[in-house]
């Protein structure tokens, strides 16, 4: 594989958001029965595909330059995005997804390393990243365990009114 991190272009567009509906779907599939339905439908109201297209096209409207993808030729495997909180010399890896088809290869650890250069190059102390508790994001879960990241003691609480 000739994997090369590349910066992102508005003509990535359409396979960003294709590669990420197609990975963050067996998400999905484990994340809805683990929560609550009202907190779901909440969030989800139109399907989580719906918002996640927003969600990112939102992202790459504001922060296109704070992305980076990992190409092989023309494929597009995956990407990352990071946001940086300067008051708190925090980057937050805010948005990262590999394509099905070629996860578990190193690409996600190359896409995050790339994203902690960028954060050190502009003076960033800490990094942090979310991800979900549920069955679904076990994956990314350990992703980021292995990258040495340690959890945050958080708890998140929801109530239907």
């Amino acid at each position: 594989m000739g994997l090369r991190i590349a910066a992102f272009a508005p003509q990535h567009e359409a396979n960003v958001l294709a590669l990420s509906m197609r990975s963050w779907a067996p998400v999905f599939e484990k994340l809805r029965p683990v929560v609550q339905p009202c907190v779901y439908e909440t969030f989800y109201p139109d399907g989580w595909q719906v918002r996640q297209a927003a969600d990112i096209r939102q992202f790459l409207a504001i922060a296109r330059q704070n992305t980076w993808l990992a190409v092989d030729g023309d494929a597009v495997l995956g990407r990352v995005g990071i946001r940086l909180h300067p008051a708190d010399r925090m980057g937050e890896i805010h948005i990262i997804a590999v394509d099905l088809a070629h996860q578990r290869r190193g690409i996600a650890s190359a896409l995050m390393n790339h994203a902690m250069m960028q954060m050190r190059g502009t003076g960033m102390r800490i990094v942090m990243v979310e991800t979900g508790d549920d069955p679904g994001h076990a994956g990314s879960r350990a992703t980021y365990e292995r990258a040495g990241f340690q959890r945050w003691p958080v708890a998140c609480y929801f109530l239907e009114l």
